[in-house]
């Protein structure tokens, strides 16, 4: 029986792969990695949590002892590294906390690996999910491939790009069997509300105004969660090692386009005037560095790997909404506590 584990599997994309591999493979063991921080949720997993090939273990991937210890008691056979801080305002706030995971974190893991495998790689294989936004910022036109110069403008993408490199590096020097993607935005079911969609998707269900940085022209490639849950699954089922892989999901969308539409949707299944959901648009200052566009060519995958997305944007943002009001309850346990201060933190300027 192969065992797998997957780091951050109890958070937003890392929960919808575990849910895959869990439900799919059953001749795999699925080991959920996660320190259960703001953005991991055990709820996320409720539909899986007694399946025989799944366990869960509560665990900090900084704690370099812990992980050495992990691996030789488990000795797994694969890692699918998705455990990351995330969210590029709080890395402005915090930047050392995402040092500290995206870049001593996957070093810990890779060290890891490479001690317990130790040099014998055959059936091996080291995936780490990464980001769009370590090739920095478009104009217009033009769209990010796998060679693309590294450019990160912030805290979190310059995080993360460090620890590209670093995954890149092992296997340059030791041979480790390494493949790293890099996704355009995600959206779907399961999401914390500090991300735009959700954030709005509940705001608007409160009557709350909703914060659009600068004057909403920022360009975001758009991906529904379960097509890039797919795309993983594809990608660490391959022969290829060493290679890189963009995962877009072809929907790009001005940031203020794009929320009219929600707004629209939202005053459809709430019942409410359309137009109304649009008046709690409230303009607030810019983010520091924040980059005008993003935009995914995702050829290679499709042409070496036959994947493609699955749904557009129209149709994903419609069982997005749909999910969130049918879960409510989830959302308010989510929002509660220390959210309320995040917000205020973050949106409460002018």
């Amino acid at each position: 029986m192969k065992k797998i584990l997957i780091t951050g599997g109890a958070g937003f994309i890392g929960s919808h792969v575990v849910r895959l591999f869990v439900n799919k493979y059953p001749d795999y063991h699925i080991y959920n990695l996660d320190k259960l921080t703001y953005a991991g949720n055990l709820e996320n997993l409720k539909d899986i949590q007694d399946k025989p090939n799944y366990t869960f273990i509560k665990g900090d991937i900084v704690d370099n002892d812990f992980i050495q210890k992990l691996f030789e008691e488990y000795r797994f056979d694969g890692v699918i590294h998705l455990a990351a801080e995330s969210h590029v305002d709080r890395s402005i706030t915090n930047p050392m906390e995402f040092i500290m995971t995206n870049i001593v974190g996957t070093v810990n893991l890779l060290n890891a690996a490479k001690y317990i495998w130790k040099n014998d790689f055959e059936n091996k294989r080291f995936y780490h999910i990464s980001t769009d936004e370590v090739y920095g910022s478009l104009g217009e036109t033009g769209y990010f491939y796998e060679d693309t110069a590294y450019d990160p403008h912030s805290p979190y993408s310059a995080s993360k790009a460090s620890s590209d490199h670093l995954v890149r590096a092992y296997h340059d020097t030791y041979g480790l069997p390494v493949i790293i993607s890099n996704c355009s935005n995600n959206y779907g079911p399961n999401q914390f509300p500090e991300k735009l969609i959700p954030l709005f998707i509940n705001n608007i269900r409160s009557n709350k105004p909703l914060p659009v940085y600068g004057k909403g022209v920022n360009v975001r490639d758009w991906l529904y969660v379960v097509d890039h849950a797919r795309a993983i699954d594809v990608i660490y089922h391959s022969d290829k090692v060493g290679e890189t892989y963009n995962i877009g999901g072809h929907n790009e969308w001005k940031n203020i386009d794009l929320i009219k539409v929600l707004c629209k949707v939202m005053d459809k299944k709430l019942g409410r005037p359309e137009g109304t959901s649009e008046k709690l648009i409230t303009y607030v200052t810019d983010r520091a560095g924040h980059d005008l566009r993003y935009a995914i060519d995702s050829s290679k995958l499709q042409q070496e790997l036959g994947w493609k997305p699955s749904l557009q944007f129209e149709e994903g943002i419609e069982k997005t909404v749909d999910w969130y009001l049918e879960n409510q309850e989830w959302l308010d346990n989510v929002t509660s506590g220390n959210y309320q201060k995040y917000y205020e933190d973050m949106y409460g300027r002018r």
